[in-house]
């Protein structure tokens, strides 16, 4: 599908944010006019307008910040082939914690100009002498 790139520029997270809400002001017809300048033919009648806004602005952030990696793409394709349940499931395996810290494991930053180690325990973690209980609790100690 031959298509119009939308304003290329360097990725700039505000300007993006300005034109999607510039498109979420458009009526349908309007954003059947975006629709032809974009991808260089009408937009297909069927679509409705929260369908028309969605692809111009999916069209949009991946035409200035770039598109999904393959991963991505491939974990989308895989959920919208799968039942309810299997979604479900790969959503909860989604939501689980990524990083597990060892006990013993130094983590060290630098606040303000000011090195800071974090200690982790076995149940919690250690900063200046103190133990806490999560890291932002350590985090409000550091910053004050």
């Amino acid at each position: 599908m031959a298509r119009m790139v939308i304003d290329p520029a360097a990725p700039d997270r505000g300007s993006v944010d300005n034109e999607i809400a510039r498109l979420r002001g458009l009526d349908v017809g309007e954003l059947r006019a975006r629709w032809h300048t974009v991808f260089r033919r009408r937009a297909p009648p069927h679509l409705p307008r929260h369908l028309l806004f969605r692809i111009l602005a999916y069209r949009l952030q991946a035409d200035r910040l770039g598109e999904l990696d393959a991963d991505c793409r491939r974990l989308l394709d895989r959920i919208g082939s799968e039942s309810s349940e299997g979604i479900s499931r790969r959503v909860a395996h989604l939501n689980r914690p990524r990083t597990e810290l060892r006990r013993g494991t130094l983590l060290t930053r630098e606040w303000d100009g000011h090195l800071q180690q974090v200690m982790v325990l076995a149940d919690g973690f250690s900063w200046n002498g103190k133990t806490y209980r999560s890291l932002s609790q350590v985090a409000l100690a550091i910053t004050g």
